[in-house]
Order: C-alpha cells, then structure tokens, then sequence
C-alpha cells in the first residue's frame, strides 16, 4: 500500500487542510494555550516553523502557553527572548527545559501523568492548539499517533484546533492510537527523522552491576514496567536468561524491545491483554521505531489506561523497575527533585509502584547507582534533601538495588532499613552515613563498623549451591545489616544445638555479642557464611559457618550450626566444603574446631570431607586439628 499516495489523494479531496504554515499559525490567538506531542514524538518541524513564524511577524499573537510532558528537542519556546509569546508549562522536566523552569522563565505542574487526560476533558487544562506527530494515513482515513500515545490522544480530542505534522519516518502502531482525518483541522507533511533518546555508555558497567542483581529477583512470568532513564533500560540486558515475561508499562525503552526481539517477552502469562506488550509511548532508537511499525504484537494506549493502578493491579506478578535521585535511610525517595532544584516530575512511577504492590506477587524495585554521576554524593543520604518532592513514601518500596546490592525494605523498621541501605551505599560514603545514622538515633549508638579493605565486602564470595538432596541455596558471606536475621537464626535453635554451637547453655545473645563475633568482621582475618533461603524477598538464615585466623594467620578456628528444621538435608556439607575453599583462597594451612564428643552430626561431617583430620579428647571436649 503506498501510503504517500494515499495522503496526495487526501491532499485533493480537502485542500483546505493543506494550508502554508504562515495561514495556519493565523488560527493562534493570544493566550492561547498550545500543546506539543511527547519525547521523541515532539514534532520538529512544525515547533521551529511556529517559532519562526512568530518572529517574522512580531505582533501574531502574545502569551500563549506550551502544555508539554517533556522535550528532547532544542525547546526554543523557552529563549529568554521569546518571553513576551510563549510561556512554557511542563508536565515533566527534561534536560532542556530544566534550567528555565528553575530560572523561573518556564513552569512545571507536578502531576501523575495518568490524571492529565482528565484535565484536559474537564477543560482544567483547555487546549486551544495542539501540535502533533502522525504516521502517514492509511486506505481509510486514518493516522496513527505511533511512539507517542500518552496524554496526546485526549489532547487532540480537547483541542478547539489540531494540527498534525504527517512524516513517513512515524511507525505506525497499533492499539488505541488513531485519529480520523475528520479530527484534523490543518496537515502539514514534513519527513524528518524522529528524535532518539541515547543511552550514555559511561553507565554501562554500573547498570550491569546492577541488573546482574534485579536478575536475582525478577521471576519466569512476571510482567515488566520500566521507567525513564539510563540505568533502568541498560538493566534489562541482564535478563537473558528469564522466560515468559510480559510487558505493561508507560515507557517502551529499547531494553524492553531487545527483550522481544529475543523471545524473552512473550507476553503469555499475563492476565489481561494476552500476547500484547502494553505501552503508551516510546522513547528510544530508530531500530526500535522500526520494529514497532504495524508490529500485531504490540498496542500503545492512552495513558490514563496503562498508568491506572487498577489496570496494573489486575496483572500477577506485576514488577515495577523505576528509579531515583535520592533514597534516604527510612526508606523514602525522591525521583523529582534535588532540594530546591526541580529535576524532572512524578511522571508515572507512582502509579506503578502502588500499582504493583496491589498485585498478587507483585514488587516494586528501584534501581541506582550508588554515586552522582560524577561521584561526589551519595544517592543513598541520612533524610532527602529540605525542598525535595518525596515520590516514594517509606511504605510503597520494597527493594532498592544499587551496584553493591538488594535492600529490601517491606515490613522492616527504621534501624534495619538504615543499616539495609547502608550496606549497599558505596563504600566510600559508608563511614558518614554509619556516623549520621547514630547522630540522627536511626540505628544502634555503638554501631561499630570496619573501614577500608578489611570491612569491604567480599561479593564475589556469593555463590549458588544444590545439595544432594536437591535443597537450592544461597551462600553468601555475612553483611553489617544481617544482625537481625543472625539473631532471629540463633534464637530459632534448639537448646541442644546452642549447646552444641557454643560449648555452654546460651539463653542470651545480645545486640553487642552479635555485632562483635558474627556481623561485624575483619574479612581479611574471619569470615561468616551464611546458607540463605529466600521466602517472598525475605531472606532466612538455614545454617551458619565462620572461622577466625590465629596469631599465626594461617590457621583458623572453625565453627558450623545448622538449623534445627533444615538438618540432615546437606546443608552442612556445602557450608563446610565451601568455607574451606575460602579459607585457601585466604591462604590458610588448617583449620582448628571444639567438638564435644557426642555431636554425631559433626563428627558424620567431618569423616565425610576431611577423613584424616587429627582428634585429641581433654576436659570432656574433643580438639580437632584438620589440614586443608
């Protein structure tokens, strides 16, 4: 079908549609108000032919105001010497318009990008003119919005004059995304390629350190929202290995359609809209706007449809992936603003995040990077700056990711959500945030905490086991947040295994004991590791190993529990053979242990790994002696 042929066909039959640019700016009045498609679906052309009419003829028209989500483009309604004609109202700041608006020569209106739609319906917001982007039209009369559905589709309906710039670079998508010719007042055809939004390449290995944890939990079958920005799209590449996922979401990244293109979405185990990824505009590169056209598996809704809490509570197993500027210690988060200084706007993440949380086996997760980009703060503070919009309140996240690691927030209290944070905050601000933590009364006032290399935790230690008897774990040294799931793992044994574990009836381990011997260590002279099973994001400690080097440092004193439920099912085995294998790396010789003599289940394990260890019985307490 050749679709150019078809707009000359429509180009004969209503002239009047087709006026100069010069006539069609004369339908401007002053103050009107003037609204502009989306992101990348900004249409060009048509804005730098407005500017240029306006100052070829100075007296056209006064204050009017541009209604915008955001701009990629070069925003010239914005020039300081454009003051007396265009007024700039933002539903989101982008990066070139965020310096206006602070400057107080352009606006911003803070709002959920889902409730925007009725704003304009109920003429809250009335657009006078609305200037938009089409797809070439199709055999009936129809143009296709493509990659910029959103808050467009109910501004042409609300607007008093629509006109549209007609470019054959527009896929045309599918989905809730066609406007009739008989909706237009003016056409204007102009082919020029659409705006790309550029992933930096300098975040690349940071969101790989960061996707490699959202992979952890990120399920077979789960349905993906993904929000703005960098990090967030590069994350997606870590999902390689996932299967059956599905998409809703506002914003389709060029992540979200490499994912497609390999067969990883395939929308199949979603609720409602099976077998469609459900988005409402696209911001990305010329491969994915290629990819999109007439594409049958893909539908863009308007906005009020894909950011409806209700909508995206009804998809199991809904993850929203969003970021932020600044997570605090309690657990709130802005995405909107540093301080005083206004950022970029609430967007839809809001919407997602309650969204989620609404749905069965839902999560919410955001994902930054532990530093500005130039390294010099901390995203990860004591409070959110004074002036800060809080996007995220302490009760909508449940995990934050950074490249040092998960935090999971639900249902945990001020001090444990500090000391989460804290532990995957970048080494280098750990010290200050330990410090203003104790300061601020947010965790325990003899905190302790171990600078520099020794206390740097040792993350490629982590690593994945199956016993023989098909148990999957997850063995990782001990963290400085992990205090309360020591303590909750020490008062869940027996009496008899305490008994066992510390040579002495144990009714009492205090905050201070457990800091001092289990949670907070030196790891280049002790180590603790934990076999960890996770239930719903929360994690529960199924046995411990830990040894401590001696005066010589090469040897250590080696100690192994296990808890009571989780016994003779080869978890000691795999704690045993692996701290081992750690302690060699650490250059260790052999290991020392006090056995007493009538602990079967240690005695089984040793003749199991190290058949001629070295045993001598004194004061009813068996020395062990075994060379690694």
């Amino acid at each position: 079908m050749d679709r150019k042929r078809l707009l000359e066909d429509l180009k004969k039959e209503y002239p009047e549609k087709f006026l100069p640019t010069e006539e069609i700016f004369k339908s401007i009045r002053a103050g009107d108000r003037i609204f502009i498609s989306t992101g990348c679906g900004e249409p060009q052309y048509l804005i730098q032919a407005l500017v240029d009419y306006v100052k070829a003829h100075p007296k056209a028209f006064f204050d009017t105001e541009i209604l915008h989500v955001w701009t990629l483009g070069t925003a010239p309604y914005t020039s300081e010497k454009l003051k007396d004609y265009f007024r700039h109202n933002s539903f989101f700041i982008g990066h070139n318009t965020r310096e206006a608006v602070n400057a107080g020569r352009a606006d911003y209106t803070p709002i959920s990008f889902a409730d925007v739609p009725e704003l304009f319906r109920r003429r809250r917001f009335p657009v006078d003119v609305a200037l938009v982007q089409t797809s070439l039209p199709d055999q009936y009369g129809y143009f296709s919005l493509g990659i910029s559905v959103d808050i467009v589709k109910a501004a042409i309906e609300s607007a008093s004059v629509v006109i549209i710039q007609v470019n054959s670079f527009m896929p045309r998508v599918l989905g809730d995304s066609f406007i009739h010719i008989s909706q237009v007042d003016y056409i204007v055809p102009c082919d020029e390629p659409l705006l790309e939004y550029r992933i930096n390449p300098a975040h690349r290995e940071v969101a790989r350190r960061i996707g490699q944890y959202v992979s952890r939990i990120i399920e077979d079958g789960d349905t993906l929202q993904v929000g703005y920005g960098s990090v967030p799209n590069l994350i997606l590449d870590c999902l390689e290995e996932k299967r059956h996922l599905g998409i809703h979401t506002e914003l389709l990244s060029d992540g979200l359609v490499r994912l497609m293109r390999r067969g990883i979405v395939d929308n199949s185990r979603k609720e409602i809209n099976r077998g469609k990824t459900v988005a409402s505009f696209c911001m990305g590169s010329k491969e994915s706007y290629v990819y999109l056209h007439d594409n049958p598996a893909v539908e863009f809704k308007p906005v009020d449809y894909t950011n409806n809490p209700l909508v995206i509570a009804q998809h199991r197993k809904m993850v929203a992936i969003n970021s932020a500027l600044e997570v605090d210690l309690t657990g709130q988060a802005t995405a909107e603003s540093l301080g005083k200084t206004f950022y970029s706007g609430l967007g839809g993440q809001a919407d997602f995040i309650r969204g989620a949380n609404l749905s069965p086996g839902g999560k919410t997760i955001i994902a930054l990077p532990s530093t500005s980009h130039d390294g010099k703060a901390s995203r990860i503070v004591p409070f959110i700056r004074e002036g800060a919009g809080v996007t995220y309140t302490r009760g909508d996240i449940k995990y934050v990711v950074t490249e040092y690691g998960i935090a999971y927030l639900h249902g945990k209290n001020i001090r444990e959500r500090a000391m989460s944070l804290i532990a995957i905050a970048h080494p280098r601000f750990r010290p200050w945030l330990i410090q203003e933590a104790k300061r601020l009364s947010l965790i325990y006032k003899d905190q302790a905490f171990i600078e520099g290399e020794r206390g740097a935790y040792p993350e490629h230690l982590e690593t994945y086991r199956t016993t023989k008897q098909g148990l999957k774990l997850f063995l990782r040294p001990v963290k400085i947040s992990d205090e309360p799931l020591i303590k909750d793992f020490f008062y869940s044994l027996s009496d008899k295994s305490m008994y066992q574990r510390f040579l002495t009836i144990r009714r009492h381990i205090p905050h201070e004991v457990l800091q001092k011997r289990f949670v907070v260590i030196d790891y280049t002279r002790e180590m603790v590791i934990l076999a960890v099973r996770s239930y719903l994001g929360h994690e529960v400690i199924t046995g411990m190993a830990q040894y401590c080097t001696g005066e010589d440092s090469l040897s250590a004193e080696v100690a192994i529990v296990v808890r009571d439920d989780f016994q003779k099912k080869g978890i000691g085995t795999e704690l045993l053979s692996y701290l081992a294998y750690v302690a060699k790396q650490q250059g260790l010789f052999t290991f020392t242990a006090e056995i007493l003599p009538d602990n079967i289940a240690v005695w089984r394990l040793l003749d199991k790994i190290w058949p001629h260890y070295e045993r001598k019985l004194e004061g009813g307490v068996c020395s062990v002696r075994i060379t690694l």
